[in-house]
């Protein structure tokens, strides 16, 4: 760990100095040597799947799982963040002193950023297409359960970059997948620039909790859809099928209905018809007494379930939704069904999330659904960066500073 470390410390003064040119002829590099290596990547991940089987859930299998067509879909995310711009050496402000001093805000790489993450292979190639188009050098460290995929897919990566005398070094996969090697990057002051977890919450909460470099706290989803007694019930349920059921193990998939009580009679059968033979209902008191399922237990509502289960409750109105919502949110994805606007608005205002949509479905918080590219994570907190975390969030800034002899 200590000589990848320093390794990729003496990387980032390379990788750093590549024109927007040379960075997008090594990406596309990293994109065709992912499609030559795909035989390599598929029999590692059939190792991966293998091992994974009858210890996970199949939705995590899913997420798991790698296919020629995956594969090509990582490699066309990697050619889309080369036609983006670059996210380096932008004038953000500047300003000349009365006395001629001027004064200049640029955007600069990060230097080395260090990702944790799980089960997801596509992650591998996301993150390092993302921070070396941000001027930055990345060190990986995956899951067990996708370690040979992972090892694969930046092997490919890395004779990519050889292949145009770039130092492979820009991109390195940690090859313990031990607690230790986790804790390492979280304590590693002086050689990560900048951490970021993406997974469950107990590895989120591990970073932020043990973390002595700067770290963002991304990606754990209890994201609630809200059926306000105004809405379109037709289109509330298209959206709540699709929130919870086209990809329930990724961090934007639903978790939590709430339904007002003004409609609950008439809208909850409709519900239970539409996706109860697919998604486990655990129901509230209120709704228990319509239709079927079972009692929620007193943890549903604070549980991001990654699978066909889906918590509801009733509510009296707007306020208590946000209410609920801001109790039991994670701070990732809220949506509102409704066609009042008076409702809309206390709703838009008073929910703290990082993305809040108003008739859409929570899916559609990701990178590339927001036209930033493949994403490095969905942030959660405040500071630096919020949402989707694309490139200029991989980006951070200097002040450069002209004068004339100036002294203070």
């Amino acid at each position: 760990m200590k000589d990848m470390l320093c390794a990729a410390k003496a990387a980032k003064f390379e990788v750093c100095k590549l024109t927007t040119e040379q960075k997008n002829a090594a990406l596309n590099a990293m994109a065709d040597a992912l499609i030559a290596h795909e035989g390599a990547i598929l029999a590692a991940n059939a190792l991966d799947m293998e091992a994974a089987k009858g210890t996970v859930s199949d939705v995590m299998l899913d997420r798991l799982q790698l296919t020629s067509q995956r594969i090509a879909g990582m490699a066309q995310g990697i050619r889309e963040v080369a036609a983006l711009p670059d996210p380096v050496g932008h004038l953000l402000e500047e300003h000349t002193r009365s006395d001629g001093l001027k004064i200049r805000r640029v955007s600069v790489p990060m230097g080395v950023i260090g990702i944790i993450y799980e089960s997801r292979p596509n992650v591998t190639s996301d993150a390092a297409a993302l921070a070396l188009k941000a001027g930055s050098v990345c060190v990986l460290r995956g899951g067990k359960e996708a370690f040979r995929s992972a090892n694969a897919i930046v092997n490919a990566l890395r004779d990519g970059l050889k292949s145009l005398g770039i130092t492979e070094n820009a991109v390195n996969l940690v090859q313990d997948t031990s607690r230790a090697s986790a804790t390492a990057l979280m304590t590693a002051n002086g050689y990560i620039d900048l951490l970021i977890p993406r997974g469950g919450a107990g590895l989120i909460n591990a970073c932020v909790q043990n973390a002595t470099v700067p770290c963002i706290a991304t990606g754990t989803g209890i994201c609630h859809v809200y059926v306000e007694k105004t809405a379109d019930q037709a289109m509330a349920l298209n959206i709540i099928e699709n929130a919870k059921t086209s990809r329930p193990s990724v961090c934007n998939a639903e978790e939590v209905l709430l339904v007002d009580k003004a409609v609950a009679a008439q809208f909850l059968p409709k519900l239970h018809s539409r996706i109860g033979g697919k998604v486990e209902l655990r129901l509230d008191e209120t709704a228990l007494s319509i239709i079927p399922g079972k009692a929620a237990g007193e943890k549903d509502f604070d549980t991001e379930f990654l699978d066909y289960i889906l918590a509801v409750k009733c509510v009296e109105d707007v306020n208590e939704a946000v209410a609920h919502i801001a109790a039991h949110s994670t701070g990732h994805s809220e949506a509102i069904i409704s066609r009042d606007a008076a409702a809309i608005a206390a709703f838009t205002a008073g929910v703290d999330s990082a993305a809040v949509y108003v008739n859409a479905s929570t899916r559609f918080t990701d990178g590339g659904e927001f036209g930033l590219g493949c994403e490095m994570g969905i942030s959660t907190q405040k500071l630096h960066a919020r949402g989707p975390m694309g490139l200029r969030e991989l980006t951070t800034y200097k002040y450069i500073i002209e004068g004339d002899g100036h002294i203070r």
